[in-house]
C-alpha cells in the first residue's frame, strides 16, 4: 500500500490499491446533475482518472486544468476528475473557471471511487491526489498515488501512457 501524508502528517488510505496491469474495479460516483455515472458509462474508451482533494484549491485546480488541455482532446478518450466536492461545487467551480468540457464526479456520497481504487484519506475523508490510465478495456496501464497530498502529480508520465493507448 501506497505510504502518504497531507501536509506532511500521515495518512491511513482505505480500500485495495489499485495496480498497473489489473483490472480496473467499477464505482458509481455522481455526475453535476446528480445522475450517477459508472466506469462501465466510458465503456470503449481509454480513460485519464484524476481523482484530487477539492478542486476549490490550488494544486487541485492546476492538475484538473493541465490534464484537461493536454489530453481532453485524445480521439476515443476521455478525462475524468473525481473528488469528495458535492457536484453542486464541481458545476460552480467548472463555470468560475470557464472550463465547459471538464468531466467533473463526485465521490462524496458512497467513497465507491475511493474505496475501490484504496485512495480514500481516513482522517480527512477526501481522496488522496491519484492517476490512474486505463486503455478501452479497464486494463490499468499507469497508476500514480503521490506521496504528498499537496504535490503535483507526474503530468509527463501519465499523460505519455494516455498518449499512447490506441
Amino acid at each position: 500500500m501506497a505510504q502518504v501524508t497531507f501536509k506532511n502528517e500521515p495518512v491511513t488510505l482505505l480500500g485495495e490499491e489499485v495496480t498497473v496491469g489489473s483490472i480496473a474495479p467499477d464505482f458509481t460516483v455522481l455526475a453535476n446533475d446528480l445522475s450517477t455515472r459508472t466506469l462501465n458509462d466510458y465503456e470503449g474508451k481509454k480513460k485519464l482518472i484524476s481523482a484530487v482533494p477539492s478542486l476549490d484549491t490550488g494544486v487541485c485546480s492546476q492538475q484538473t486544468r493541465k490534464f484537461n488541455e493536454e489530453a481532453a482532446n485524445e480521439q476515443d478518450g476521455v478525462v475524468l476528475t473525481i473528488s469528495n466536492d458535492l457536484p453542486f461545487a464541481q458545476k460552480r467551480w467548472c463555470a468560475a473557471e470557464g472550463l465547459d468540457n471538464v468531466v467533473t464526479l463526485s465521490d462524496h456520497r458512497d467513497l465507491s471511487f475511493g474505496e475501490n481504487f484504496g485512495v480514500v484519506m481516513e482522517e480527512l475523508r477526501l481522496l488522496a491526489r491519484s492517476v490512474f490510465v486505463l486503455d478501452k478495456d479497464n486494463k490499468v496501464v499507469y497508476a500514480e498515488v503521490v506521496s504528498e497530498g499537496t504535490n503535483h502529480p507526474d503530468y509527463d508520465k501519465a499523460l505519455a501512457a494516455f498518449r499512447e493507448l490506441n
